[in-house]
């Protein structure tokens, strides 16, 4: 019998601070007629002090479960895709499975930069569908707002902070996923960069004082290498699904920038109404923008059970992909009772990460004890 990956469960989560284009005039050279004409951006979310990737991701993730039955012990396979990670390592994807209390889970980061929710959707759909795995997590969580050099005109206006978290279940109904195409183009790997901070190039006096450790981008090698991708993954993938465009009621694309989903739009000759876009008021917020749009486009009923949706990124790689889902869920409220237990599992996993932590304490200090009498 044929398996299926159902997304049964969503939830998105971004910081309350809003940085306006106003604001950012009195940081660089720059106005919002400018920002808008050129990006389509108006605002966007920055974290605060205590809010990072892990705690973003994790809200998310915590309001993507609430909407299904399942509790956190029943997930297998936690993704976190981002270019912002809480570290090096351990891994950000690890931090949330503690967090969420989900103790049966696997745990790893995927660094795909901006197509990186769409790598991780086709990674667990097609681990469900294969019969590995039964639920999983796979979340895009970004705080680029601490990768950035505030006086660089060409990128501080571009990028912003948020999460979004889509719950994957295995079903024996059609539907869900239904095909996906990922590429990378390594060539273009200088053209968007973080160029310090790894094995290359560790930290160092130098690296900190040439803002080496901050977003380095060729602003338009990107956005001619855009407005080639997004259209033509589409087109693949649509065949690869044998779905005709024409079938397609919503595409979701990567919100980087309104000028490069209107040349997607004009190259696939379908209108501006056919694509989501909320650009305007989070900017560029890397792997969580296709999640966090795919919430709000839920949320404003754009789409519906047996909606054919086309998430379409590209990123920073130079990562390209794109995939089809059939919806088949129905936008919900949330019960308080589903609440009052995402809590309850959220407090005990607090309480066995305390106690493990604790027990491992108690472990060094009994063999540390043993180590000293033997010698």
């Amino acid at each position: 019998m044929n398996r299926y990956a159902h997304v049964t469960g969503w939830g998105m989560a971004v910081p309350d601070r809003v940085l306006t284009n106003q604001e950012l005039s009195r940081l660089v050279d720059t106005n919002d007629d400018w920002i808008v004409s050129r990006t389509g951006i108006r605002e966007r979310r920055i974290a605060q002090k205590g809010e990072s990737t892990a705690t973003l991701a994790a809200r998310a993730a915590l309001r993507a479960l609430a909407r299904t039955d399942l509790r956190p012990t029943d997930i297998q396979m936690i993704i976190v895709a981002t270019a912002s990670p809480e570290h090096i390592f351990p891994a950000t994807a690890c931090i949330v499975q503690d967090t969420l209390g989900a103790t049966n889970a696997a745990a790893f980061d995927l660094s795909a930069a901006c197509t990186g929710f769409i790598y991780g959707l086709s990674l667990a759909s097609h681990s469900i569908r294969a019969g590995a795995i039964e639920n999983a997590i796979v979340i895009g969580a970004e705080t680029l707002s601490r990768l950035i050099n505030w006086e660089d005109r060409s990128t501080c206006i571009l990028f912003g902070d948020g999460a979004g978290a889509f719950v994957l279940q295995a079903s024996h109904d059609p539907g869900g996923f239904l095909a996906s195409v990922l590429h990378a183009d390594g060539s273009g790997s200088n053209l968007l960069t973080i160029p310090a901070g790894g094995s290359r190039m560790p930290a160092s006096l130098e690296t900190v004082h040439k803002n080496l450790h901050t977003i380095q981008m060729n602003g338009r090698e990107i956005f001619r290498f855009a407005t080639r991708v997004m259209a033509s993954s589409t087109r693949e993938v649509l065949t690869r699904s044998g779905i005709e465009l024409d079938d397609v009621e919503l595409v979701i694309p990567h919100q980087a920038n309104r000028r490069i989903i209107e040349a997607a739009a004009r190259s696939l000759r379908l209108p501006m109404e056919r694509f989501m876009v909320n650009i305007e008021r989070y900017g560029n917020t890397s792997s969580a923008s296709i999640p966090i749009a795919a919430c709000e486009a839920i949320e404003q009923g754009r789409i519906r059970p047996g909606d054919h949706v086309v998430l379409v990124a590209f990123g920073a790689g130079l990562t390209y992909g794109a995939l089809v889902l059939e919806w088949v869920s129905t936008e919900r409220p949330i019960p308080p009772a589903r609440r009052g237990i995402q809590r309850l599992f959220t407090f005990m996993g607090r309480v066995r990460s305390l106690l493990r932590r604790f027990w491992r304490h108690i472990e060094g200090l009994i063999w540390g004890t043993k180590s000293h009498k033997k010698r």
